[in-house]
């Protein structure tokens, strides 16, 4: 009778190396498409933005474009409405992404519990969220009017409100009238992102925990908490980068006003309607790096928490 010889150890190595170099091979060339699909769309406008920010390019300009260097990134630093339309836009994000956050937190928690009209619940909650932000922004512009407006008229009927409010027009109350529309717009796509999450938590942690006795908030901060973590991190990204992006709802609201312009209205604002090209690129490209600094500080705290 013959023996069948097995490979030596060393062998058996070398050709699973081979076999993943095979296989890492194939990969890329898969991916070869896509990446070719978001070097066209993505890479290509970034990359002729940040050219752009460094000429004096005008739009419809008779004269032709020189490069000016760092001068458009200088002038931006010593720009007084730029720092107030980032300063405006963060204050805007931190609000509307911790009450979104809250809010559809707890919504999710909820709709994912068992009880009748559950699939009714969960089809109500998105009809905000389905509702175009246009179309929304505009139906609340008219809801908050002062002079017809249905909530300024049922506050004074109900004798909430001693008078009707111009909501919209004074600057005390304006940002928190924006804030309030987009949290009611977006509360149930946090609250969708965090369902999914919450529907992939095995349910036999919660059987063995009600075993052991623990009771519903240690089962929340010691089970749920932990385990929602990564569709925490992709909602509050998601969230973020929407935010800081924020444009209709303060368009329909406000149009150019100084007061409340942000980030995106700022820099629509300088490339269209003042055709500055390379100085608005300068200030897209700031905010490119400050949506990037901010999705780094996500994903840096969510390492040292779990770590």
């Amino acid at each position: 009778m013959t023996s069948v010889a097995t490979p030596s150890p060393p062998t058996r190595r070398r050709r699973t190396t081979k076999l993943r170099r095979r296989q890492t091979r194939l990969a890329w060339l898969l991916l070869l498409p896509s990446l070719a699909v978001v070097a066209f769309v993505a890479i290509y406008p970034l990359g002729k933005t940040v050219y752009q920010s460094f000429t004096d390019q005008e739009f419809l300009a008779l004269e032709p474009t020189s490069w000016v260097g760092l001068q458009n990134y200088r002038d931006l630093l010593h720009d007084s409405v730029f720092r107030s339309a980032v300063w405006k836009t963060i204050e805007f994000t931190l609000i509307t992404v911790g009450f979104e956050f809250a809010l559809g937190l707890a919504i999710a928690l909820v709709v994912n519990s068992s009880f009748k009209g559950r699939g009714v619940m969960r089809a109500i909650m998105l009809v905000p969220w389905a509702i175009p932000t246009v179309v929304a922004a505009q139906m609340w512009k008219w809801m908050l009017d002062d002079t017809f407006g249905v909530i300024n008229d049922a506050g004074v009927r109900l004798h909430l409100l001693s008078h009707s409010q111009a909501w919209i027009s004074n600057p005390h109350t304006a940002l928190a009238a924006v804030c309030a529309v987009d949290i009611w717009k977006t509360t149930p796509f946090v609250a969708l992102l965090l369902l999914a999450g919450l529907q992939v938590i095995p349910g036999d942690l919660y059987e063995a925990a009600d075993v052991d006795g623990a009771s519903q908030l240690k089962q929340f901060w010691y089970i749920t908490l932990p385990l929602l973590a990564p569709a925490i991190l992709v909602t509050l990204i998601f969230r973020t980068l929407d935010a800081l992006r924020v444009f209709d709802v303060f368009y329909v609201f406000f149009g150019n006003r100084p007061d409340t312009q942000t980030m995106s209205i700022y820099a629509q604002d300088t490339i269209v309607g003042s055709g500055h090209v390379g100085y608005g690129a300068a200030i897209s490209v700031a905010i490119f790096l400050i949506i990037a600094f901010f999705v780094i500080i996500y994903v840096t705290f969510m390492r040292v928490t779990e770590d």
